[in-house]
């Protein structure tokens, strides 16, 4: 019975290293998976924007454009900075002009490159009058 005496405190505090080491990997955990979430709907927010900013570039190239001078270079939207870029190119199909216009959008937010916050989408299309 002598020998046995003393057990009973190293294993209480064994078990609350243990515990406490758990608990601290779930909040981590939590942590991460809340970032995480608030991450994806920034992106979403960001790949919207840019969708409106091609919309926006589209709704500016309506027949009879046969440039890309209406086009805005930059726009703000819901917090998010859309630069778009446009380019256009003809061809003759049958002896008739053909104007085809290459649009691209990227929205962006929260800083620059290696920002936690940072999220950037970008969206392209291409239109034919």
């Amino acid at each position: 019975m002598r020998s046995l005496r003393g057990f009973a405190l190293p294993s209480a505090i064994f078990l609350l290293v243990i515990l406490a080491l758990l608990g601290a990997f779930m909040v981590s955990l939590s942590t991460s998976q809340s970032m995480t979430s608030a991450q994806d709907v920034q992106g979403a927010k960001a790949y919207r924007a840019a969708r409106a900013g091609i919309e926006r570039a589209l709704f500016s190239l309506q027949p009879p454009a046969t440039t890309c001078g209406a086009v805005p270079a930059s726009l703000t939207i819901d917090g998010f900075s859309v630069v778009i870029g446009c380019t256009a190119a003809t061809h003759d199909e049958d002896g008739v002009s053909k104007y085809i216009f290459r649009v691209t959008a990227t929205a962006t937010a929260g800083g620059s490159i290696g920002n936690i916050a940072y999220v950037e989408r970008s969206v392209n299309t291409l239109v034919e009058f």
